[in-house]
């Protein structure tokens, strides 16, 4: 695949483009949510780079080195190999890229011993970072690489990607997805996966359950909510147990590459259900107000429009945002994921149930 051919990004094929027709800078910081083409349009920029797009898709050119970490962290060892082998000249190319993938859980230390070969890299090498956010970057790194945006996609480019991965899916279903997946990719290829989809409409079953069953216990909510999550957890740790076999990896090594894997996805799998609540909040917000074209669940709208209604909307207002401010904690600090979720629960019942409709 060419970087050309990704969808939308305009401005990382022009500054990607420059940079074949004019020569790489020496160190470059792709950047932007995860989802949206940074990885893919990494590797096909060091395939054009090497004059070799086939063997660097594969990953198997002598003159691609790439980084990716095993654990939950970038340490300082990873990076002290990946300079021993920068000042290697190149084999067969004329140059050497070297791709450092999840490059935003590069440590201090890391970043610190990063740094000294972006300040004066060898002439024949190109350091191209590939980070889901630009925060926990040193500023001394970002200044050293030319920065490559990476956006969200629109719905529209979303929706084309569906139609052709499942083009027998119900236009509700298929428009429902591209909203919920909110601009990536990597999640509406996730939604179309029939387990995705059953941990969906279980997750939307315990939003409805907060003001329409009188049986509701939070407790028992949260451990719902984190059920769903730990599935997606195991999931992940069986795909990441497959993707190494074969590789010469230590004992300790494999250990750290499934259980990042398997963290992260739980960690993402309960951020994107905080995301999923709050949408059907605000759902019924948009559905009490008469503007049921712009509702993100557009495949449960009979049920959205069972539930809104002008007496709810304030305290659905209000729950929206009691649901972002849980992910916004929870994605900022360490917090006890059950505790964190029973409490939104316990915030949720009594907003919502205040405003039961007569």
């Amino acid at each position: 695949m060419t970087f050309e051919a990704l969808l939308e990004q305009a401005d990382a094929k022009r500054l990607l483009g420059a940079a074949l027709a004019e020569g790489p800078a020496h160190a470059y910081l792709f950047h932007g949510p995860a989802g949206v083409g940074k990885r893919t349009a990494a590797i096909a920029f060091a395939g054009r780079l090497l004059d070799d797009p086939g063997r660097v898709e594969r990953l198997l050119h002598p003159d691609l080195y790439v980084l990716e970490p095993l654990g939950d962290q970038i340490r300082i060892d990873e990076i002290r190999e990946l300079r021993r082998d920068l000042h290697m000249r190149p084999f067969e190319a004329a140059r050497r890229v070297y791709l450092l993938l999840r490059a935003h859980l590069l440590n201090a230390e890391a970043a610190d011993a990063l740094l000294k070969d972006l300040e004066e890299p060898p002439p024949y090498a190109v350091v191209v970072l590939v980070a889901d956010e630009l925060g926990p970057l040193p500023e001394t790194i970002r200044s050293r690489c030319q920065l490559v945006p990476f956006s969200r996609l629109s719905e529209r480019a979303v929706r084309a990607e569906i139609d052709r991965l499942a083009p027998r899916l119900a236009p509700d279903e298929a428009t429902a997805i591209a909203r919920v997946a909110a601009g990536r990719l990597d999640r509406a290829r996730r939604l179309l996966d029939p387990d995705s989809a059953r941990r969906r409409g279980a997750l939307l079953a315990i939003a409805r359950a907060v003001y329409a069953d009188p049986s509701f216990e939070p407790t028992s909510a949260a451990e719902g909510l984190l059920a769903l999550a730990a599935e997606r957890a195991e999931e992940a740790r069986a795909a990441a147990e497959h993707s190494i076999a074969g590789r010469e990896l230590t004992e300790r090594e494999a250990e750290q590459h499934v259980r990042r894997a398997e963290r992260g996805a739980e960690r993402e799998e309960i951020l994107l259900a905080l995301e999923e609540l709050a949408a059907w909040y605000r759902d019924l917000v948009v559905v009490a107000a008469g503007a049921e074209r712009a509702v993100i669940h557009f495949d449960r709208l009979a049920e959205l429009t069972e539930d809104a209604s002008v007496e709810r909307m304030a305290a659905a207002e209000r729950a929206t945002e009691v649901v972002r401010e849980t992910w916004r904690a929870f994605e900022e600090f360490n917090l006890s994921p059950l505790l964190a979720i029973e409490a939104l629960f316990v915030r949720l019942r009594s907003e919502l149930r205040a405003a039961a409709p007569v």
